[in-house]
């Protein structure tokens, strides 16, 4: 943690910083791509579990054999895209979006109340106005036409 003095804005409490927000992004290894790899097969072999396993293993026509082996692929298909250095980069940018999230002021329930009223005021407003804009301009067109 830095010595930033940003708070939560609901109470207060200080929130961790990084000493570095600007950190380079380095690449991957070629064992990431072979973990991708692994884990769109996987992802791949969930999707078609359901339709082709009963035909290849007797046990798999009961429903609950196939749950489990599709939940199986697509957690392992996770663990493996998490091992990833891209995987782990997404891991750190939803924590720091959830950090980003506890500064924000959110408005109360008469602001958004009354913000919700305007656009709706002004969304009527302006459909009258293309409609007017529509029926002058087909009146023209047929005035033209005959």
């Amino acid at each position: 943690m830095s010595n930033d003095k940003s708070n939560d804005a609901s109470n207060g409490a200080p929130i961790p910083q990084r000493n570095n927000p600007a950190e380079l992004v380095k690449n991957g290894s070629p064992f990431d791509v072979i973990l991708w790899i692994i884990a769109l097969a996987l992802l791949i072999g969930a999707s078609l579990a359901n339709q082709y396993l009963p035909q290849y293993w007797a046990t798999a026509s009961d429903v609950w054999v196939r749950i489990g082996v599709i939940a199986a692929c697509i957690i392992v298909a996770i663990g493996l895209i998490y091992a990833t250095h891209q995987g782990k980069g997404f891991v750190r940018l939803l924590k720091d979006s959830r950090i980003e999230l506890r500064r924000v002021t959110w408005p109360t329930k008469q602001e958004t109340i009354t913000t919700s009223w305007q656009v709706l005021v002004v969304v009527i407003v302006t459909s009258i106005v293309l409609w007017c804009f529509d029926y002058v301009l087909g009146m023209l067109i047929k005035l033209f036409i005959g």
